[in-house]
């Protein structure tokens, strides 16, 4: 079964989220290899989430405790003993649940700006990770697939990207409430990864011209480079020239110290963890606008588009769940077909076939498995899948196992032995290929 644990801004102050901010790659990795009935991973570490998808072979009780436990044990490999007690205010959804907070992650819809575009590029690295080290399964491969088309739809469905809802915009609107003039303020950008080049976007869009970037790591002179800024190697000189100060780093780059007398600055800390000691909001001079305070701010009415939005999404996600509830019984026919089709195929073999019966007879199968796996797939949409189910029994005497125990292997490899007029040599080594 599929299951997420998460920890976001609904569920847990950001203080907590700071601490839990780990590397998602090796998350993901500890969590597939804890145990041997999760067959899969994927985690997802954003500036106002930590969550993870997990593909669970166990019943629903033993898979929840599994999921939980497996959350907790892998923070504490990575974080240290305390993290334990962060995880406490995580939530576990399974099914249809997980399935549905998935898709509306991606179509950011469960963002602190609403519409946030970044968040689908941040899934969509994740599931990539964690494919290229073989933490994924096919099923959360799929899903994730599903979802991030789903967030395309809804975004053109909504119009997202012309209401522009991200974080890094969010922030810019409350900071432009406080200005005068973009085109007169000096921008100090603390950061060259990829919110930041999303950031120097946003002040472009809103005139902003006077923008330099400074990097803890040193790369400031090649992305000001690539982005036509004014590089920076003193912190300090440019915090006191700043107007307005944006962070968006993996660490904490400004404490009081740095912070030269008579600066008169907005900071606006984008980071988690967070990139400014909270103790620099108190200085005399410096305003502080964290990701708490942009949380707060954040609207609270629903706009048409992101109503349009969630209507997609929530279609999509109801979707993809009923017509998983067929999976099983369209595995369980594929696999009695092509038994019928493989004992046909070894017959003409051993006549003497030299391939054309063969590639014929494969060919014949995937015509003809297509229609009513479709079918099977629509009718369950339509809340007839209990009846296809049924069917499947009926007519064929087979017997279909639920969902929670399908096998993804087998899955994959009968969906391939059915499309692929290739020997059997290629058929038996799809078998064994993970989905």
């Amino acid at each position: 079964m599929l299951l997420c644990v998460t920890a976001n801004h609904r569920n847990t102050p950001f203080e907590t989220l700071e601490r839990l901010s780990v590397d998602a790659g090796r998350l993901a990795e500890s969590l597939a290899a804890g145990a041997a009935e999760v067959r899969g991973a994927v985690a997802v570490s954003t500036c106002n989430r930590v969550e993870v998808y997990l593909d669970i072979d166990a019943a629903p009780l033993a898979a929840h405790a599994l999921a939980r436990h497996g959350f907790e044990r892998a923070l504490t490999e990575l974080g240290g003993a305390d993290a334990r007690e962060l995880t406490t205010t995580a939530e576990v959804l399974d099914d249809a649940a997980a399935v549905h907070h998935l898709f509306s992650v991606c179509a950011g819809l469960d963002s602190v700006a609403v519409g946030e575009e970044e968040i689908v590029g941040q899934v969509r690295r994740a599931a990539t990770l964690a494919r290229e080290t073989g933490a994924s399964s096919g099923r959360l491969e799929h899903v994730v697939q599903e979802a991030i088309r789903t967030a395309r739809a809804a975004r053109a469905q909504g119009d997202a990207s012309r209401t522009g809802r991200s974080l890094a915009r969010l922030a810019l609107d409350l900071v432009g409430s406080r200005l005068t003039d973009w085109a007169s303020t000096e921008v100090l950008i603390i950061g060259t990864g990829r919110y930041a080049a999303t950031t120097v976007a946003s002040l472009r869009e809103r005139g902003a011209q006077n923008i330099t970037v400074y990097s803890p790591t040193g790369r400031a002179q090649l992305f000001a480079q690539r982005q036509g800024l004014e590089p920076t190697n003193d912190l300090s000189a440019s915090l006191h020239r700043a107007d307005v100060v944006i962070t968006c780093t993996t660490r904490l780059s400004v404490g009081v110290d740095d912070v030269p007398a008579g600066a008169r600055a907005l900071i606006v800390d984008l980071g988690l963890p967070r990139n400014v000691d909270p103790a620099v909001g108190a200085l005399d001079g410096i305003a502080l606008l964290d990701l708490e305070t942009i949380r707060l701010h954040a609207p609270l009415v629903h706009w048409s588009a992101e109503e349009d939005a969630r209507a997609v999404v929530d279609a999509a996600a109801h979707s993809y769940v009923t017509a998983a509830s067929v999976e099983p019984a369209v595995v369980a026919l594929r696999e009695h077909v092509l038994g019928v089709v493989q004992a046909e195929i070894d017959r003409a073999r051993s006549r003497g076939d030299d391939g054309r019966v063969e590639e014929a007879l494969r060919h014949l199968t995937s015509v003809l498995l297509h229609t009513p796996s479709t079918l099977a797939r629509r009718h369950a949409a339509a809340g007839r899948g209990e009846q296809v189910v049924a069917a499947v029994r009926t007519l064929y005497g087979l017997d279909i196992e639920p969902v929670a125990a399908e096998n993804d292997a087998t899955s994959d490899a009968t969906s391939d032995a059915a499309t692929a007029p290739q020997a059997a040599t290629r058929s038996s080594s799809a078998s064994s290929a993970k989905p």
